[in-house]
């Protein structure tokens, strides 16, 4: 008979929401109907920057149907927030100018949808026009008019950071081998499935409820009783089905607040459901970047050092941007070791739609300009790129120039499974003019090892309940966006406990039911939340244990999980007791077992400004070879496939991280090669899936998914982040497999066709100006 648990780890599991899903029974924002509710909609401002001098209801109080307007200076309508305490610049509505073309100016509230609609546009605001600040170069200028207190030096910079470490001077002067550039990078959004949206609900006992599809129901909690002038428990956040939110849905935003405002003033439920344009106009998507950078490297192809420089434009708000502009520089040595770095950064404020988080934040643009560099130095000093990474990597158990501790590391592998399977030694300098094979890498933190309110409450909190009828109920607040965390849950209880999956559900929907949780961001959850359940699964372990105890007379720590879900004596395997008996027997004189599990990070970094940036439990790592056809004759490029190898540590759901993995390449490919949102005059010009493109599945390459495993000794059952890394090596890879294509690299992304034509035919320029 075999007694050892063969668990749940490491095969293939559906997610335990899938059916709800897929069979159309699963509740999003789009889906909650409530008595007398109202549907709300958003006026928006025609000018990028203005002063709101008064805003006229009178023609939309007109139309049946019409119940309430809210404008700027109402109560709660100026209280500031923001999801980081160092930067709460944001407000419902203006207070006192609207600072971008399409930020919400005033909000109507009507009995039903179309009403709404046309109220909002009969709404007259009337402005005084101010200045615009469009480029991020002319925000680093003195102004008399700043777009938000406290910015740097009487500027609009909203963060100035600089850093260095070693001997950079020194290091660039030792080189035998210099590559430099800037990169430009245009500001790209999410392209989630659901639009955003939200309910707001009064409730008859004066409480506030606020059904939003949000990735971060706690700082929404923080910030909608800021904002409504109540205790945190007067206020209630349930977060459903969330369609998708890579960063997207990761900040507390000025609808969520208006719709509670008008909650409030009416007495009645109020929805508001976005369309896409608003969906894009509300952005918080990559910061569009000027990158410039220089990396030095020895004869010997060791690298001495790195001096970047990052110009953010940040829009309207500040949302994440004082951690973009460190992870800028902190993220920037990658996997790599290096004696000397400098970094400076500034993000500014602009008057555009704000830039906040998006998938593999603060890293890709960085990754994108440090790879390029780095296959252009393998190309001076004439070494296989992959052979020049390897010879730089950084090993396990080490500490990086910035402080960074290193724990589990399978980048090296990572790098020789590329290699081998994509046939690089066949195919690297020797396929045809216009095919080519290039590779980028990368690392991610899995999860910030600083909360972004210093308190001492643990990161990531579980509650179980086990009650008679045997099913293990999981509490919890970690935000499931489609990642599959409600799965990692229920596979660490299961997992601990030595139980079936089908035992477990659960409920991570409800603040008045959910433990404290800091969100789906900064690829936290698995890490953290998965340490925190893991941790409950055997608190409830032990209460069983020594209930087997009881009912045997032998040691309690010597029962062990088994297979079919019994526990048996180690010392005395014969002697076995069901998880049903220890149950009953663990209940008895005392009702349900309630136990609970936590994660706090442990203590990181030094002590330097800014040494709290970055700073993670651990890292992923990442390394991915593209194999791309480049028509020389139109610039179109067409990735052919792919090979992508992660490390995340043990992989608890092979689907899961492949599907992790699939999904940061294609949203990887967008960046890289078509979509950007384009503006003129502060308009933006491409606010629709029609216009803006994303890649379809036409155009997405054959994938295949490498997972690595390093097994982290921190992480919960080994495991560590698979949903953001994956994304930044896509970028460079394709961009040095377009180098091995047609011998031209690209320094701005998107890489379109005619920006690679013109790359092209330059190069033939200076080649014949050669020639002659």
């Amino acid at each position: 008979m075999t007694l050892a648990f063969q668990g749940t780890v490491g095969g293939r599991h559906r997610l335990v929401d899938a059916m709800e899903k897929s069979t159309g029974r699963g509740m999003y924002v789009e889906d909650f109907v409530y008595p007398g509710m109202l549907h709300c909609r958003l006026v928006r401002a025609d000018h990028p920057h203005a002063d709101i001098d008064g805003v006229d209801f009178s023609k939309a109080e007109e139309l049946d149907g019409f119940v309430a307007g809210l404008a700027p200076g109402e109560p709660g309508t100026g209280a500031r927030f923001g999801v980081l305490p160092i930067s709460e610049d944001e407000s419902a509505l203006p207070s006192p100018r609207s600072l971008y073309s399409g930020g919400i100016v005033a909000a109507v509230a009507c009995e039903d949808e179309v009403t709404a609609r046309e109220a909002a546009a009969l709404v007259r605001v009337t402005y005084t026009l101010l200045d615009p600040v469009l480029r991020p170069k002319d925000a680093l200028a003195e102004t008399d008019c700043p777009l938000h207190e406290g910015t740097v030096e009487g500027t609009n910079i909203h963060k100035k950071v600089d850093q260095e470490f070693g001997d950079p001077d020194g290091a660039f002067e030792r080189a035998s081998s210099v590559a430099e550039g800037t990169f430009v990078f245009h500001g790209i959004n999410h392209g989630f499935t659901e639009p955003i949206g939200c309910v707001a609900v009064p409730e008859a006992n004066g409480r506030m409820t606020l059904v939003s599809a949000t990735q971060v129901p706690h700082y929404l909690h923080r910030s909608l009783a800021r904002v409504l002038d109540l205790p945190m428990h007067r206020v209630r956040i349930i977060k459903p089905l969330v369609g998708g939110g890579f960063g997207g849905k990761s900040d507390p935003f000025p609808h969520e607040m208006v719709a509670a405002l008008l909650a409030r003033k009416t007495g009645r439920p109020v929805k508001l459901i976005f369309d896409r344009e608003e969906v894009f106009l509300n952005n918080h998507g990559r910061h569009p970047t000027d990158y410039k950078i220089r990396i030095a490297a020895d004869e010997e192809g060791n690298l001495l050092g790195l001096d970047a420089f990052a110009l953010i434009d940040g829009g309207a708000w500040g949302s994440f941007g004082v951690v973009t502009t460190y992870y800028n520089g902190v993220l920037s040595l990658g996997p790599y070791r290096l004696p000397a770095f400098k970094y400076s950064g500034r993000r500014v404020y602009t008057n555009k739609p704000a830039s906040g988080a998006m998938r593999g934040h603060g890293s890709v643009n960085a990754r994108f300009a440090f790879e390029t560099c780095l296959d252009e130095i393998a190309e001076d000093l004439g070494r296989d790129p992959i052979d020049l990474r390897i010879q730089n990597a950084l090993p396990a158990n080490t500490t990086t120039l910035n402080h960074l501790r290193i724990t589990s590391n399978g980048f090296v592998e990572c790098l020789e499974k590329v290699r081998e399977r994509s046939g690089w030694a066949e195919k690297h300098g020797k396929l045809p003019y216009g095919r080519g094979i290039g590779v980028g890498c990368g690392f991610y933190i899995s999860g910030s090892a600083l909360p972004i309110h210093r308190t001492r409450t643990p990161q990531s909190t579980v509650h179980l309940k086990i009650d008679l009828d045997g099913g293990i109920t999981i509490h919890s607040m970690a935000a499931d966006i489609g990642q599959g965390s409600d799965t990692m849950l229920t596979q660490c209880v299961s997992e601990a406990m030595g139980v079936s999956m089908d035992r477990c559900r659960v409920k991570a929907r409800d603040t008045d039911t959910g433990p404290l949780d800091l969100g789906s961001y900064s690829s936290r959850v698995t890490f953290m939340a998965g340490n925190a359940a893991l941790r409950a699964g055997e608190a409830a372990l032990r209460k069983l244990q020594r209930a087997c105890s009881r009912l045997t007379g032998l040691s309690a720590e010597e029962f062990e999980r088994g297979e079919g879900e019994i526990y048996f004596h180690r010392s005395n395997p014969s002697v076995t007791v069901s998880f049903e008996d220890a149950l009953t027997e663990a209940l008895a004189d005392r009702g349900a077992l309630a136990v609970k599990g936590i994660y706090r990070a442990p203590k990181l970094g030094g002590s330097f400004k800014g040494s709290g940036a970055g700073l993670s439990p651990t890292y992923s790592y990442q390394a991915f070879v593209a194999e791309v056809e480049v028509d020389p004759e139109t610039g179109f490029v067409r990735a052919q496939k792919i090979w992508a190898a992660h490390d995340c540590g043990r992989a608890l759901n092979l689907t899961a991280v492949e599907g992790q993995i699939e999904g940061s390449v294609h949203m990887g490919m967008g960046q890289a090669l078509t979509e950007e949102m384009k503006y003129q005059k502060g308009q933006l010009l491409n606010g629709s899936l029609l216009e803006y493109k994303i890649p379809t599945p036409i155009e997405t390459p054959e994938i295949e998914a490498i997972v690595v495993e390093s097994i982290d000794p921190e992480g919960p059952l080994g495991a560590k982040e698979c949903g953001e890394g994956a994304l930044a090596p896509v970028i460079p890879a394709i961009a040095n497999a377009i180098h091995d294509a047609v011998g031209v690299r690209l320094r701005e992304v998107p890489m379109t066709p005619e920006r690679v034509l013109a790359a092209i035919e330059k190069a033939a320029k200076v080649q014949t100006h050669a020639d002659s």
